[in-house]
């Protein structure tokens, strides 16, 4: 191609760049890719997750601390970050689970919250765009909501008919699902904790995680391992959202790199000639 390459991530909350492709995120940034991540929620309702943070004042101040935590991510991942200004749904729990709350991202019609995105990609203009799979990677409203106008986005942006005065039509040319943690990197993870004598973390969750089906969606395996500790350093700037002392952080990060040293992918749409399985997100188009 005769233009640098651009690469963007449609995220539901801060930390989830860092949390799902971050390490071949710092792998492209360091290729010359530039490299743009779009943030659809503040993450205002977000739980603390690290004991450490659990305190009044950051309860009371959790919209604007995230932001600075996604401040300091950015800078480690070296990427650019958009916000698309909606708000958290929140993880509702209890059975039946509760209502979302009023105005919240998980409840905007598909068509609405699409066109803020449409608006950055037309902007941006992407070669690749990335996301969850349909289920969101997991069942949160935001991120299921993330997947459904982020594939509304990508359908749309390179047709001029629809979203006019959101700029001139883009079409990305391939879009990807992450795949950030399959039974199959958990079981090679576990099995190199063993191997080395160490205690796994995995143990209890694969004895009842049997389902493969995940693993066999994968296409693309980009290989980052040696930015892993860029990841684990951005990862680490959500202070309210990763404990340093949880099981992520009990598995040293020589085991990552030598039991699972990919990003995985599932390649769902291309608009160029492209042979599988990739280990690029940019296969047939450098």
């Amino acid at each position: 191609m005769n233009e640098p390459l651009r690469l963007m991530h449609v995220h539901a909350h801060p930390d989830d760049e860092s949390s799902k492709g971050a390490a071949s995120t710092a792998r492209y940034v360091a290729e010359g890719v530039d490299v743009l991540v779009v943030t659809c929620t503040g993450g205002e309702r977000g739980s603390i997750l690290n004991p450490k943070m659990d305190r009044p004042d950051v309860l009371e101040n959790m919209s604007s601390i995230r932001r600075q935590e996604m401040d300091a991510a950015r800078s480690i991942l070296g990427v650019r970050q958009e916000w698309l200004g909606f708000v958290d749904s929140g993880l509702p729990e209890g059975d039946p689970l509760p209502p979302l709350p009023e105005g919240s991202f998980g409840l905007m019609p598909v068509e609405k919250a699409a066109e803020p995105l449409v608006e950055v990609m037309r902007r941006f203009r992407p070669h690749v765009v990335t996301t969850y799979d349909e289920n969101g990677g997991y069942p949160h409203p935001d991120h299921i909501m993330c997947h459904k106008i982020t594939v509304a986005a990508f359908d749309a942006a390179g047709d001029a008919g629809q979203y006019p005065g959101t700029g001139e039509a883009w079409q990305p040319r391939k879009l990807y699902y992450h795949h950030a943690f399959s039974r199959g990197r958990m079981l090679a993870l576990h099995e190199e904790m063993q191997r080395r004598g160490l205690p796994s973390p995995y143990a209890e969750r694969l004895e009842d995680w049997t389902d493969t089906a995940w693993d066999d969606r994968v296409t693309t395996r980009v290989q980052c391992a040696q930015y892993f500790p860029v990841r684990d350093r951005a990862l680490l700037a959500h202070a309210t959202q990763i404990d340093p002392d949880g099981p992520w952080f009990a598995v040293p990060l020589e085991v990552h790199q030598a039991a699972w040293p990919t990003e995985d992918y599932e390649l769902v749409t291309s608009h160029v000639p492209t042979e599988l399985p990739e280990d690029d997100l940019f296969a047939g188009l450098r």
